[in-house]
């Protein structure tokens, strides 16, 4: 997923949007403020690096207690058994609870085990650097943003502050990555503010499906707030129309799924 919004001439409202990018987690995070111009000019640039130093920072914290890909990480000493859940530090016995609660809600189509039996907590970790970013950034006093992190978008405000108007997030083709199938509006006047887009075409295939289902290759759902999204996008790609139905009927979400010949399977808000 992409957001689609482009930079805003300064003569049309005085405002730009500008971008930010580190890597972490094993993807790119974008953060994307839009400033007042020329009037806050370099300041404006200077809130920006130093909003994005304090994502980074967040990221980065929890990339190390979780990530399995850090051989002194504390997820990594869980998975080579040096550690047992029992004795692990409160916040990861906290996320698996989390993820736990999840599987449950979801009927096991999202689950924090792996199939070889190792805890794989990654998936609601971004989800979590997401959601506590954006509060960092409401604490900043910044009420208007947009974070990508790759492709799970959470926004605040509009990108053209005080206006209403939505932010944009642009879901790619899982059949050509160069390519949208849509937009959706996100932010300002919409009632959702995350978007997720989970499936095999961005990073091969990496969700483990419930039984045979292969009902989708991507999902994307958009609700209120960026776990929700993150996980229901997962366990639909895993747990295929049965999950897709559950999750249309539980939750206030919009929903967009791809199956594997190319067909569109959308709820309404996704087919204005």
């Amino acid at each position: 997923m992409q957001p689609t919004s482009n930079p805003l001439d300064a003569a049309a409202g005085g405002v730009v949007l500008k971008a930010r990018t580190f890597e972490c987690m094993g993807t790119v995070i974008g953060l994307t403020l839009p400033i007042d111009s020329p009037a806050e000019g370099q300041p404006g640039l200077e809130e920006l690096a130093a909003a994005t130093a304090v994502v980074e920072r967040l990221f980065g914290d929890l990339d190390e207690r979780f990530s399995l890909y850090r051989v002194d990480s504390e997820a990594a000493r869980l998975a080579r058994g040096e550690l047992t859940l029992r004795g692990a530090s409160t916040e990861m016995r906290e996320r698996y609870a989390e993820a736990h609660e999840w599987r449950l809600r979801t009927h096991g189509a999202f689950s924090p085990e792996r199939p070889d039996g190792v805890l794989d907590l990654s998936g609601l970790i971004k989800a979590q650097a997401i959601r506590e970013a954006g509060t960092s950034l409401l604490a900043l006093g910044r009420t208007d943003w947009c974070l990508n992190a790759g492709g799970d978008v959470l926004v605040s405000g509009s990108p053209r502050p005080g206006s209403g108007e939505p932010w944009k997030a642009g879901i790619v083709d899982p059949a050509d990555r160069q390519s949208l199938l849509t937009g959706y509006a996100l932010g300002g006047s919409s009632r959702h503010s995350a978007v997720a887009t989970s499936g095999s075409a961005e990073r091969g295939e990496h969700i483990w499906r419930v039984g045979s289902s292969a009902d989708f290759v991507q999902a994307t759902v958009a609700a209120a707030d960026i776990t929700t999204a993150d996980v229901l996008a997962t366990a639909i790609v895993a747990g295929g129309m049965p999950m897709l139905d559950r999750a249309t009927d539980g939750w206030d979400v919009a929903v967009l799924a791809v199956a594997p010949d190319g067909e569109l399977l959308g709820t309404p808000d996704f087919r204005r």
